[in-house]
């Protein structure tokens, strides 16, 4: 894994250019904020170990508001731009073989290594060590890509065609995403599948969240410059549905929520 991440991410900042720049990554970043600072525990002052964190674009709200922030990424170029935030410190690692001790913080981000996990096994691994760190009754947030996203973006970009099809299907059926719209080979969720990997590894009650909502698809299309006047009805939407069965695979990220006992 961590070999094809550095190829994706380490020439440049594209993750936090993403979540900074589109459309839906700037949604995406001010929803995470959003439902993250609604279910800490504390609103300042808490253990946060950021893994997979890149350059630290989430460490960096997280420690300005008071939180000890401490990232962990495989790709070298993103520790060491984290590494300069105020109030963050970063290493190289990977989610299966965290460095932290045992029961040592009290919330850990997994916002973006399930998804670059394509193996349920691997996967599982990073959750127990997550919750192996973890003090009782820590948070644990973990993120996760919709199965729909592909879909849901060629689909309103005009895009779609009889040659991405089977790409498609094979994402919406089976989790599989070859990188058919530019980024690395990953594994996409289902709410539900998120929901039930967590519970697996925590034993306990798990709460899922649609993070953009659907309307996300229409400031992409818009346009940059349409962002400011489409955001706030964008974000209403989200709100609306986030735990709406009915519709929260239509966002393009969840955020899964839950404590260790």
């Amino acid at each position: 894994m961590s070999d094809d991440l550095i190829e994706h991410y380490g020439t440049d900042g594209i993750e936090d250019s993403r979540l900074r720049r589109s459309g839906h990554g700037r949604l995406e970043f001010l929803r995470t904020q959003e439902l993250i600072r609604r279910r800490l525990p504390a609103p300042t002052g808490l253990r946060v170990l950021d893994v997979g964190g890149a350059t630290g674009i989430h460490a960096a709200w997280l420690a300005a508001d008071g939180h000890s922030v401490h990232v962990v990424d495989p790709v070298p170029a993103h520790v060491l731009e984290a590494s300069q935030l105020p109030g963050v410190t970063a290493e190289v690692g990977d989610a299966r073989t965290l460095t932290a001790t045992d029961d040592s913080v009290d919330v850990v981000l997994l916002l973006g290594p399930l998804y670059h996990l394509t193996e349920p096994a691997s996967r599982a691994v990073a959750l127990s060590e997550a919750v192996r760190v973890l003090r009782p009754g820590g948070l644990l947030v973990a993120a996760g890509i919709s199965r729909y996203l592909s879909l849901l973006e060629v689909g309103t970009n005009g895009r779609l065609t009889a040659d991405t099809e089977q790409s498609l299907r094979t994402v919406i059926d089976t989790g599989s995403y070859d990188g058919h719209v530019g980024f690395t080979q990953a594994h996409f969720h289902t709410a539900d599948e998120l929901r039930a990997e967590l519970q697996a590894a925590v034993r306990s009650e798990v709460t899922v969240y649609g993070v953009e909502g659907p309307a996300w698809p229409s400031l992409d299309n818009a346009g940059p410059a349409a962002f400011d006047e489409l955001v706030n009805a964008a974000l209403r939407c989200a709100r609306l549905v986030e735990q709406d069965p009915n519709l929260i695979n239509a966002s393009a990220h969840f955020l899964a929520f839950t404590r260790t006992p």
